[in-house]
């Protein structure tokens, strides 16, 4: 054992990351079988089709890593919840903004399990995992940039004539008195944080659309709600600053009303989209410097916190929530 780090013990860490791999691509998987089976545009079809070959190649490592370890596989999406069959939800153009917002929940995973992780096969795993991702990544941007009518660049801001240093404490106020303009992170945090509101406007419209269960619906209507306030109040603060917005996609959404995806894997998919903006609330906090971002970002976070446990109580209920693998329990 103590020759052969590759035998060791899985940590907590290799084992928690590893289940979250395994789940989220595994429900990614379903969801690119669907949009694979109805892409029209060849090379939006090629992209797709390295991502879904991307989510099985990761599904299986993680599966080989179980089994030599006896770990037992995780159930997480099977072909019950999908309908290759049913009309699409989305144009061909929506699937790269998906893509482009879905592998960034991918990343922070890897990325984040690459110094956690110990044994030296689990970590050449995540790096391979960064690495095939950042790919996919550049491939998306350079099909966003020749292809998309819905996706300008962040805004532009001046170069500045000379280094300078902050001499008033005011320079954090956001409520009253003079308030200075945006910083170049606090910028490209809200247009980031729009755009990805955005993508998951279009989802939860298209979602609430089709969901089987009243419950459920409902919840994705809600979400619907307060992303749609989300998305104004940060849109405001760049208005403010004369620079443009992230556009919305729901003219990408189809008015089909079967539903591809099952109850369960929608569900889930709104409680791992929603925990990705928890997240990136926090990244955007850290690199704040506006007393008035802040608490919008704090307000935002508090909504979300409950639309994410209400969505999990549901998971509940239906018996549709995998429990991650914990520490024993001694009596």
């Amino acid at each position: 054992m103590k020759n052969n780090p590759n035998n060791s013990p899985l940590t907590s860490a290799e084992i928690g990351k590893l289940w979250a791999t395994y789940i989220g691509n595994s429900m990614s998987e379903k969801v690119l079988l669907h949009f694979f089976q109805h892409v029209e545009d060849s090379e939006i079809r090629d992209v797709i089709g390295f991502s879904l070959r991307l989510c099985q190649d990761f599904v299986k490592r993680v599966e080989n890593i179980y089994k030599s370890v006896g770990h037992p596989i995780p159930i997480g999406f099977t072909d019950e919840d999908v309908n290759l069959e049913a009309p699409r939800l989305f144009k061909d153009e929506f699937y790269l903004h998906y893509l482009r917002n879905a592998i960034r929940s991918g990343i922070s995973v890897y990325g984040v399990a690459v110094p956690l992780v110990t044994r030296k096969d689990i970590r050449e795993f995540f790096i391979y995992a960064v690495d095939e991702s950042m790919k996919l990544v550049v491939r998306l941007n350079e099909l966003l940039e020749n292809k998309a009518q819905s996706s300008p660049a962040p805004p532009a801001i001046p170069i500045p004539n000379q280094i300078d240093f902050v001499k008033k404490k005011s320079y954090f106020r956001g409520f009253i008195g003079e308030v200075r303009p945006l910083h170049a992170l606090e910028i490209a945090h809200l247009y980031d944080n729009i755009t990805s509101n955005s993508v998951g406007h279009a989802l939860l419209y298209a979602f609430s659309r089709v969901a089987q269960a009243e419950k459920i619906g409902q919840l994705f209507k809600r979400g619907l709600e307060f992303s749609t306030k989300a998305i104004e109040t940060y849109s405001h603060y760049l208005m403010e600053c004369h620079l443009q917005c992230p556009p919305l996609f729901d003219h990408l959404v189809t008015l089909n009303d079967l539903s591809p995806f099952s109850d369960k894997l929608m569900l889930f998919h709104e409680v791992n989209h929603f925990s990705i903006r928890i997240r990136d609330f926090g990244n955007s906090i850290a690199v704040n410097g506006r007393h008035d971002l802040a608490a919008s970002y704090f307000k935002t976070f508090m909504t979300v916190g409950l639309f994410v446990q209400e969505a999990g109580n549901l998971l509940v209920e239906n018996g549709w929530m995998e429990r991650m693998p914990e520490a024993p329990t001694y009596k």
